[in-house]
């Protein structure tokens, strides 16, 4: 069996942790480097559900893409839930390592997955990284669709395809416009409008999509005017899925690599995808047709 270490050197190969972002907190946050890892489980979060399952399942690393600590902490005393779960994870020997932003503009990363759970085919990065030569790498993907769709199907097959959720798909625009080309990015994408109106597609499909964003991005696309002809750009359909179910497809995407790894170093890793959901919001109840306001009926003798 591999060492922490060997396996933490393989992972740290597909995200190097200084390809993330300045404000993220990737890396190892628990382990001992010299203990032995035989079961790996991939989670989005991790959370005290995510690392009890770690326990069931006696894995010996969790691989989370979200952080446990984003930001600095005074304290680990278990009467925090995110100090719970660090003493969970060290009283059953189980390492913890992050990999966030550097897993979302890796080559293949969080975004592929998300393209490829939705059959679509892969152009170019949305955001390119100017530090990869081949333009491979980057934030989000610009995607083109085998056949057209209308955004209706494309919203459905989006809810069939990714991990149900009480939120399903909610769609700004059109809903039978046609779609051949689509941006996507796992997790909160409203910074990217101005490069989704760079690349010229007809959807944009990402999570945690803002009232104020969302709604200016739709108005200026649906009444800006091409300024050599005159015309009206076409509409460009909003798809906002919940942040949890864009991202969960990387899971499985970074458990086939690591599984490739082992397989070709002949480490005999069991590597595994937690199916846990751990979206925040449990119900939703759709809006029933509002009906007209009624006019209130003075009652003769009644106070006004």
């Amino acid at each position: 069996m591999p060492r922490l270490s060997e396996v933490i050197t393989a992972l740290e190969n597909l995200w190097p942790a200084e390809r993330a972002e300045s404000w993220d907190a990737v890396g190892t946050v628990v382990g001992d480097p010299e203990q032995e890892v035989s079961r790996v489980l991939f989670a989005v979060d991790p959370v005290q559900e995510i690392v009890d399952e770690a326990v069931r399942l006696g894995a010996d690393l969790l691989v989370t893409h979200h952080p446990l600590y984003l930001r600095g902490t005074t304290t680990v005393a278990a009467g925090t839930f995110k100090g719970r779960v660090v003493h969970t994870l060290i009283k059953n020997d189980i390492a913890l390592h992050v990999a966030h932003t550097n897993a979302d503009t890796a080559d293949p990363g969080v975004s592929d997955a998300l393209a490829g759970a939705l059959d679509l085919r892969v152009v170019r990065p949305l955001v390119p990284d100017p530090s990869d030569p081949e333009g491979r790498r980057g934030l989000g993907r610009v995607c083109e669709l085998d056949h057209p769709l209308t955004v209706r199907e494309l919203a459905a097959r989006a809810a069939e395809r990714l991990p149900a959720t009480a939120q399903g798909i909610r769609v700004a625009g059109d809903p039978e416009a046609t779609v051949r080309t689509v941006a996507v990015s796992g997790g909160s994408g409203d910074s990217l409008f101005d490069h989704v109106r760079a690349a010229g597609v007809d959807a944009f499909l990402t999570a945690d999509l803002r009232h104020h964003p969302a709604s200016e991005f739709i108005a200026d696309r649906a009444h800006s005017a091409d300024s050599a002809h005159g015309t009206p750009h076409s509409p460009l359909a909003l798809l906002d899925a919940a942040h949890w179910a864009t991202e969960w497809p990387w899971c499985e995407l970074a458990a086939a690599q690591l599984d490739e790894i082992s397989d070709r170093r002949e480490w005999g890793l069991r590597v595994h995808v937690s199916r846990t959901v751990t979206d925040p919001w449990t119900a939703h109840a759709a809006s029933t047709p509002a009906t007209p306001a009624t006019p209130a009926t003075e009652t003769p003798g009644a106070p006004n």
